[in-house]
């Protein structure tokens, strides 16, 4: 992706990070670098820091499957002797927020159904801390990577094995040493590593040309050598506890951004409408004295920082008369509002509401996402449903950097 999270842009585990190049805006442009910036100067003055945190070695082939008991979405602890009759035992390590993550999904469902009635038990684990996942980093999702996400995930795409929680200790995840997700881990019946690495040769499914991880369990339940042992894993980097550093420092370049508000007219609001530029727009109408505005402009600015480096932009429209401008900033201010912010230029307010279109009545809130084209792809007066709006997003944002991703979104999940 073309945040830090995309394997073949991501930090990684260098302690040093990559600059990334193309910004959307300015704005996040800067905010981007900013964090960066902290990062490297960080690792330049303390060596220290690489050394103290290094990333986990991988299990080595031939190694024991180390002894685990996590929590699972079903609110259960599972554990590896649980699985201790299984001719196979496949451990997946991956996640909610990762694009690559999600275009494997299904396929992690299929081998799950594939080889369940042949004696190979399938879990997959989530090893990142959500304490180390950056707003940016979440541009191609609708949750984060916490146990109650997975639950959400899990349910939304009908997953068909257990899901189990190694975020909080990662204790686990260091003992097999997943570098992004997903990785795949392949035991036999003595519960030896055979294989470990990728689910097939490529994340564009139309694309596969070895199925690397069912090769393996294919020769395990054979009794065969396994024809390729270890494969590089192509996904995002594992978040590890100590990068919720970057965390910090992301959120208080956030906070640094300045925040503004603009007098809007009737020409201003009819071009608003209408979306001329090549982005999905989200538009939110709101007042400093609407406690429901207000409750839920949080929300809408998170999805701003989530999904704001790619062609997506939110713009903020109080309705509150000229006058109570220095209102308005306040509260913009308090929220870190680094949108596009407007309050109507003019005491005449039905002239301004009618400039916009005749979906909206004048009430607050009232949220629309317009296409580049005009086209209203969702109006809602009211509290949005956050979830139900972030889905939205990301299935009308085209495939700017991740190609595939926007059919995952549009495609309804199969039981």
């Amino acid at each position: 992706m073309k945040t830090l999270s995309h394997s073949r842009r991501m930090l990684g585990e260098s302690c040093v990070p990559i600059a990334i190049a193309g910004r959307r805006r300015i704005g996040l442009g800067r905010l981007w670098v900013g964090v960066l910036c902290l990062f490297f100067v960080a690792a330049l003055a303390n060596p220290a820091l690489c050394e103290e945190h290094p990333s986990p070695p991988t299990l080595a082939i031939g190694a024991l499957a180390p002894d685990f008991c996590l929590p699972g979405i079903d609110d259960q602890t599972h554990c590896l002797k649980d699985y201790a009759q299984s001719k196979v035992f496949v451990a997946v390590f991956t996640c909610n927020h990762c694009p690559t993550a999600q275009l494997y999904e299904s396929r992690i469902k299929q081998l799950a159904a594939d080889y369940h009635d042949r004696g190979v038990a399938l879990v997959a684990i989530e090893p990142n801390s959500p304490k180390a996942v950056l707003l940016g980093e979440m541009g191609y999702t609708d949750v984060g990577d916490s146990l109650e996400d997975m639950k959400i995930r899990a349910a939304y795409r009908h997953f068909n094995f257990p899901y189990l929680y190694d975020g909080e200790t990662q204790n686990v995840s260091r003992a097999y040493g997943p570098t992004a997700t997903p990785h795949v881990f392949v035991f036999d019946a003595a519960r030896k590593l055979r294989y470990e690495g990728r689910v097939d040769n490529n994340p564009r499914e139309s694309l596969v040309t070895a199925q690397d991880a069912r090769n393996a369990i294919d020769a395990v339940l054979a009794g065969r050598p396994v024809p390729v042992a270890k494969t590089p894993s192509v996904g995002c980097s594992t978040k590890w506890l100590y990068k919720a550093d970057m965390q910090k420092a992301e959120m208080n370049e956030i906070e640094a951004q300045p925040v503004d508000v603009t007098p809007a007219g009737v020409d201003d609001l009819k071009s608003l409408r209408k979306n001329s530029t090549d982005k999905l727009l989200l538009v939110n109408f709101w007042a400093t004295w609407c406690a429901p505005c207000v409750d839920e402009f949080p929300k809408l600015e998170t999805m701003y920082r989530m999904y704001g480096h790619r062609a997506f932009d939110l713009v903020t429209v109080s309705i509150n008369y000229p006058d109570e401008k220095p209102a308005v900033l306040a509260a913009l201010r308090k929220q870190h509002a680094t949108s596009r912010n407007l309050i109507f230029g003019s005491t005449d307010i039905y002239s301004l509401i009618g400039a916009f279109g005749g979906e909206w009545n004048g009430a607050v809130p009232y949220t629309i996402l317009i296409s580049p084209n005009g086209e209203a792809i969702y109006q809602h007066q009211g509290t949005v449903d956050p979830l139900e709006l972030k889905r939205t997003i990301i299935a009308n944002i085209a495939d700017d950097g991740y190609s595939g991703h926007q059919a995952y979104w549009k495609t309804p999940s199969e039981k």
